[in-house]
């Protein structure tokens, strides 16, 4: 029987090495990358089944690199694994498309499990944030849904390689763009969002989990 193709996205190298003794009995591994936009590319190179991804990742994080994927790839399942216990975090993984999310310090038979239901098309979301997602859903304050809303896919990528340190220039490269777009980005943000500097938009990222600190 042929076994479903697994493409792991994590940056932090010892997580991801102990990940593939858990999966390989099962499933065939394809590769292991460790940021964001390594990702997509490894997903065109690979075409995975399934891919487990943290959801925060340098250069372009789980949340947003998955968004862009399930664009071009739709019948790609994301299974996220993370250490973030936040519920806002799995509400978000949902809304981009994910089918599952489950906690590093969970049972390793979860992520095993959380993958196989993904394959059937099923969703599976962790028993510690499941009946607490439901209430998070009833009390989301639409507010700060409309603040993150007003940024574009790019805007965010840009602000995410803001929020990191990279300069205009570093950034201009990585996204292939011009300096002159990098800029018109950041401004159009800060004047979006109604803030006034590299400082403040720092913040907001944080804030929205676009980065972690």
């Amino acid at each position: 029987m042929k076994r479903a193709k697994i493409l792991l996205a994590d940056d932090h190298r010892i997580v991801a090495e102990g990940l593939r003794g858990l999966l390989e009995p099962e499933f065939e591994l394809v590769g292991i990358v460790e940021d964001g936009r390594a990702m997509l590319e490894a997903v065109d190179k690979h075409k995975p089944d399934v891919v487990v991804a943290d959801v925060s990742m340098p250069l372009l994080n789980g949340i947003d690199a998955v968004r862009l994927l399930k664009k071009k790839n739709k019948n790609i399942a994301v299974v996220f694994l993370t250490m973030h216990l936040d519920v806002a975090y799995a509400a978000s993984a949902l809304e981009v498309g994910a089918s599952g999310y489950v906690l590093k310090h969970s049972a390793p038979s979860e992520l095993v499990t959380a993958i196989k239901s993904a394959l059937k098309g099923r969703t599976y979301i962790t028993p510690l944030l499941a009946g607490e997602l439901i209430q998070y859903h009833k009390k989301k304050p639409q507010s700060e849904e409309g603040e993150i809303a007003r940024l574009t896919s790019r805007q965010r990528e840009v602000l995410q390689l803001l929020a990191e340190g990279h300069s205009v220039k570093e950034i201009a490269a990585i996204l292939q763009i011009s300096t002159r777009t990098v800029e018109f980005h950041k401004y159009s943000m800060m004047e979006a969002l109604g803030l006034k500097s590299s400082a403040e938009l720092v913040r907001f990222a944080v804030k929205h989990g676009i980065i972690t600190e």
